[in-house]
């Protein structure tokens, strides 16, 4: 058998190591361009999987980008699964509301950095998740910290890292998706009490969670344990169990958990003085539905008396022009051992922990 590596076509169980590294950096990756056309400006984001950075294309000055370098520190079989199945969906997803992806970039020594009016926001959030589910798409990390705005008042999904694509059942076969997924103020109850076989009903919680933040100015229920968190639906939603959500006793974690009973549904009571609109406290109210099955969905939301009654949405590009510099907060993960108590009263109105980006565009 010919030996690849004498004939000039390097065989990788011919080389040793620092042949094999030698053979990496000086490689041709013909489709991936080298990072270095980007210059960094600041860190802005960073979550389990990767790292996002405000960066500038060196040959256009006035463009500016939002690259996610991927961790890979915790890698030993390759590239992680998380980054590539991102980068496939964002290679399927073109819409307005779902941020763009413009390339994968590379270093040169190694392939381990790849890489005003609420109405109109809301639509363009549900606008997006409607076109993610009619292709088969769901989120998995809905809050606001993934919902961008540009300077121009275009909505963008954003961070695709805990996407996946997901079918009907087939031949009567559960799906057998991980719930651990969803940042802990934003899953639904199904989610935290082991429900696997889920679909698009638990982007629309988040959507909730996000549509009362917006009037808020802060998450609504910041629980800091998965019990905690349905505590405080419970308080909010009323209790969880089999008159309020038939079939939830079925679920793996419903005996495990501290459950609180008769509690009352409150969500319209406690956002009023917030929400003085009660179409969109009608809205907010079906989507932070405690049975999936019973909440809205992207269609039907989009349908809702909100989006169809005076004063209709406008377009924010205006009042975001009076801003000369991006909004964008990077938020650190919270100290472990803080204690926040949301249990008997909504928050008090903050600065919105997201409020607009300038990147219409991504690169990994």
């Amino acid at each position: 058998m010919q030996n690849n590596h004498h004939s000039g076509h390097p065989n990788s169980m011919a080389m040793n190591i620092r042949e094999k590294e030698k053979y990496i950096e000086s490689f041709n990756f013909q489709f991936c361009e080298e990072s270095t056309k980007y210059q960094k400006v600041a860190k802005i984001g960073q979550g389990t999987f990767g790292e996002v950075f405000k960066a500038r294309d060196i040959n256009n000055p006035k463009k500016f980008v939002a690259m996610k370098k991927v961790l890979m520190d915790n890698e030993k079989e390759g590239f992680p699964i998380t980054a590539l199945r991102e980068i496939r969906i964002l290679q399927l997803l073109k819409h307005e509301n779902v941020v763009n992806l413009i390339e994968i970039c590379r270093t040169k020594a190694s392939a381990a950095n790849s890489l005003g009016e609420i109405k109109k926001v809301l639509q363009q959030l549900l606008n997006g998740l409607y076109y993610i589910h009619s292709n088969k798409i769901l989120h998995r990390d809905m809050k606001a910290a993934n919902v961008l705005i540009t300077k121009n008042g275009v909505l963008k999904l954003a961070d695709f890292g805990l996407a996946r694509a997901f079918s009907t059942n087939k031949n009567g076969q559960p799906n057998r998706f991980t719930n651990r997924v969803v940042t802990l103020w934003y899953r639904p109850p199904e989610l935290l009490l082991g429900e696997r076989n889920y679909g698009p009903p638990v982007d629309l919680w988040g959507a909730g969670c996000i549509m009362a933040e917006m009037w808020t100015r802060s998450p609504i229920m910041q629980g800091n344990s998965e019990q905690q968190q349905l505590t405080l639906i419970s308080q909010l939603c009323g209790s969880i169990n089999p008159q309020s959500w038939p079939g939830v006793e079925n679920l793996e974690l419903y005996k495990k958990m501290d459950l609180p009973q008769e509690q009352k549904r409150k969500v319209k009571e406690r956002l009023k003085p917030y929400m003085k609109d009660p179409y969109a406290i009608d809205l907010l109210d079906k989507l932070l539905a405690l049975d999936p099955a019973r909440r809205a969905d992207s269609d039907t939301a989009l349908n809702h008396d909100f989006f169809w009654t005076d004063p209709m949405p406008c377009e924010l590009g205006k009042m975001l022009a009076n801003h000369s510099q991006s909004m964008f907060e990077f938020l650190a993960p919270a100290r472990r051992g803080t204690q926040i108590s949301r249990h008997h009263s909504m928050p008090r109105p903050t600065t919105s922990a997201v409020q607009d980006s300038c990147y219409q565009d991504r690169v990994f």
